[in-house]
């Protein structure tokens, strides 16, 4: 694979404090990568090094071949597009698509057409007389997208666009984004602390905490075989159910001491299972109930805690002996709370950690 960006032992620090360290990275040409990760664990300072906004303590950023760690922002081929819109407000959208390009002297003949395709792509040709001040927040956003495409770049970095967009909107645009990944193909960096937005746009996750990557894999990867007890917890609406227990390698039987006894035959163990203490990972939406139940290698009762109907689907909140698990049924599902469900689930879905170090088993 061709990299398009290339990170070498990234290095950042204020003072005694290091927000990154020893970081390497690698993005295919038109991969779109996602770093997706909490508050604070060092996403968009990543890609504000990349864009250059950021001085690094230490390392080498390649864009297309090119060490550019030391060069300005506007000499790195690269369209950033903000949380916020930054939108000239007495300038009308052509204007603010035009702005950047007339800065640095592009032919007239050259900004109409680059325009013209902007616009075209993100179907916002009706808008281009007006101002900002006329305009949704989905627009708005379209526009500063725009302004970010118009410079006819290899690379473009998104740091959590669609964060100040209400849900319907995010939804809406979310699919925009990924329509102009397909039609483009360019190179995307995309920030984000939305598990749905990283799900459902990235070739690849780069999941990250406390300045270091995590796992950086496809979704599917991440969502079937998370490398640890932290990524196995981020990923996964409703959250994944983390049960503490001791594992028998003679037996392969999980134990809770709360009531919850099964055996883990058929789970794929990295290397030869070891006794002791571990972290079973089961997502709500691999356990099946009723007769469903009975067709699965692992059969329990759970007795229903508490109900939440979503419509599409009803999770359940169960107790199994003293111990608890939420698992999901079908929205027309009948259950109410104080019901025992059968539920069944197939050991091959499951994940499990080791309780001292946390990684994968």
């Amino acid at each position: 694979m061709n990299h398009s960006i290339e990170i070498k032992d990234l290095k950042l620090a204020f003072g005694a404090v290091t927000v990154l360290e020893d970081l390497n990275l690698q993005v295919g040409q038109g991969e779109f990568l996602v770093l997706l990760g909490s508050s604070g664990c060092g996403k968009s300072t990543l890609l504000n090094c990349i864009a250059g906004l950021l001085d690094v303590t230490d390392g080498e950023i390649h864009i297309q071949g090119h060490n550019v760690t030391w060069e300005e922002p506007s000499k790195r081929g690269i369209g950033m597009v903000f949380q916020s819109y930054a939108l000239y407000p007495q300038m009308t959208v052509e204007g603010n698509l035009a702005f950047g390009l007339k800065n640095a002297r592009v032919p007239k003949d050259e900004i109409a057409k680059r325009i013209t395709r902007a616009a075209e792509v993100l179907q916002i040709e009706p808008l281009l007389k007006r101002k900002p001040g006329a305009l949704s927040g989905g627009q708005r956003q379209r526009v500063a997208i725009g302004r970010a495409l118009v410079r006819d770049v290899d690379v473009f970095l998104f740091d959590e666009p669609l964060s100040n967009l209400d849900a319907k909107l995010r939804a809406d645009l979310r699919v925009e984004i990924k329509r102009l990944h397909h039609t483009l193909k360019n190179t995307m960096i995309y920030v984000t602390h939305d598990q749905v937005e990283a799900m459902t746009l990235a070739d690849r996750i780069a999941i990250m905490k406390g300045g270091q990557i995590m796992q950086l894999a496809p979704p599917a990867e991440i969502y079937n075989r998370p490398v640890n007890k932290y990524v196995a917890g981020f990923i996964g609406s409703p959250a994944m159910n983390l049960i503490e227990g001791d594992m028998d390698a003679g037996s392969l039987q999980f134990e809770t001491g709360r009531g919850m006894a099964f055996s883990v035959q058929g789970y794929e163990f990295g290397s030869s299972p070891t006794s002791g203490r571990v972290w079973l990972g089961l997502r709500p939406e691999h356990v099946h109930s009723g007769t469903l139940a009975q067709t699965q290698p692992v059969q329990l009762d759970a007795y229903v805690d508490m109900v939440e109907p979503m419509g599409s689907d009803t999770q359940v909140w169960a107790k199994i002996g003293e111990q608890e698990l939420r698992f999901r049924m079908d929205g027309q599902a009948k259950v109410d709370i104080g019901d025992t469900v059968p539920i069944g689930f197939d050991p091959a879905r499951l994940s499990m950690f080791d309780k001292k170090s946390e990684m994968r088993l």
